[in-house]
């Protein structure tokens, strides 16, 4: 499967991300497909910088978001952000 996600950037304690497609099973900072687009989260307003067309592309395409960038990509306007899905993580068996 093709996923959109972020891909971390930038010196140590000082973040910023890149907008990749890659395969699910590539590491977050390994091997990509294409990249879309940068965000920054230091700056004052946060910076994103999207590709719209090649978004939209990848996304006919069958590409899956990761949320962050799905949430990031509503803010843009390139695509709605649909319902928050549910946890896969069972929920925690409490002390009794």
């Amino acid at each position: 499967m093709v996923k959109i996600r972020l891909r971390r950037m930038g010196a140590k304690k000082q973040p910023t991300y890149r907008f990749v497609v890659a395969d699910s099973r590539s590491p977050r900072d390994g091997r990509f497909i294409e990249i879309l687009g940068h965000y920054n989260p230091r700056t004052e307003p946060k910076t994103l910088e999207v590709d719209e067309a090649k978004a939209k592309e990848w996304l006919a395409k069958g590409a899956q978001p990761t949320m962050t960038v799905r949430r990031l990509f509503a803010e843009k306007g390139i695509m709605e952000r649909g319902p928050i899905p549910e946890t896969k993580r069972a929920p925690r068996k409490g002390k009794e």
